[in-house]
């Protein structure tokens, strides 16, 4: 169960990913991110209203505000990334760390995966590598600032995930709403000190908010299978995230994909069958 809930959280990261990706065409990022943040939050605070868990104690809260400002961290640096770098150098960076960063963590804590699984992690990696367009040719060139920046994205995404592992099965979805808060008062405040009206085309307003949506479906599976496995191979599992992007990429808008990216994707499957296997 602990693969299902993995896998179906790296496909619905990779659902969030798009609708945002999408969203951010047409619109401010920063409308994008409250948009899709206001909605999450939503979202999160009626799952915690149906449950019955307690407020939990100051650990799981900072643990929780962690997770919020780690996850603010790795999108905002991602989309400046993007902005102002070459795709091809940019996605793979990103989605490799932020795989990177929670296996090394899990390992450094004690985790010890099987042969099997740790050859399937390293498929992974490469396949996620693949899958993100490592091996195109990028457009233009990418100045160091914008690797760092990719790397930061990473390292922010990979903390999120490690942050909200470190959370207590009693606490329940509130880590996540916690979260939620953190990250969206953070961007509130930059908006109001901005003083800049914030406007978009009205579909743009949908893909925000399923952005934020999905964000939140994809850190409770996350977060349900990490309290179960080890964190070294559930993260990277999650990680797989790109395939999804891309997948709908070619679906939805016609892009094509490319030769690594096929070798990619099948990598990934690959991969996902030995973790399974060795788990």
């Amino acid at each position: 169960m602990t693969i299902v809930l993995a896998l179906v959280s790296a496909i619905v990261y990779g659902v969030s990913d798009y609708c945002g990706g999408r969203a951010a065409r047409s619109a401010p990022v920063l409308l994008v991110t409250l948009v899709s943040l206001g909605v999450g939050l939503g979202v999160s605070s009626a799952l915690v209203g149906l449950g019955s868990d307690p407020f939990p104690p100051g650990g799981d809260v900072a643990w929780g505000v962690a997770a919020g400002v780690m996850s603010l961290t790795g999108g905002a640096s991602f989309y400046f990334a993007l902005a102002n770098g070459a795709m091809t150098i940019v996605a793979p960076v990103t989605a490799i760390v932020s795989a990177v960063v929670p296996v090394s963590v899990g390992v450094i804590s004690g985790e010890r995966p099987s042969v099997l699984a740790v050859s399937g992690i390293v498929v992974a990696l490469v396949a996620v590598a693949l899958v993100s367009g490592i091996a195109g040719r990028a457009d233009r060139a990418t100045p160091l600032a914008v690797a760092v920046m990719a790397v930061v994205a990473g390292v922010g995404f990979g903390l999120l995930f490690v942050f909200l592992d470190r959370t207590s099965d009693e606490s329940g979805w509130w880590p996540i709403v916690i979260g939620q808060v953190t990250s969206i008062s953070i961007v509130a405040t930059i908006v109001l000190v901005r003083r800049r009206p914030l406007d978009a085309p009205s579909r743009t307003y949908g893909l925000a908010a399923l952005a934020g949506a999905t964000a939140v479906a994809a850190n409770v599976c996350y977060v349900a299978a990490a309290r179960e496995g080890l964190l070294s191979i559930v993260a990277v599992i999650t990680s797989m995230y790109p395939a999804t992007t891309v997948g709908l990429a070619t679906r939805l808008d016609g892009e094509r994909v490319s030769r690594s990216q096929t070798v990619g994707l099948v990598g990934a499957v690959v991969a996902l069958a030995m973790v399974t296997a060795g788990s």
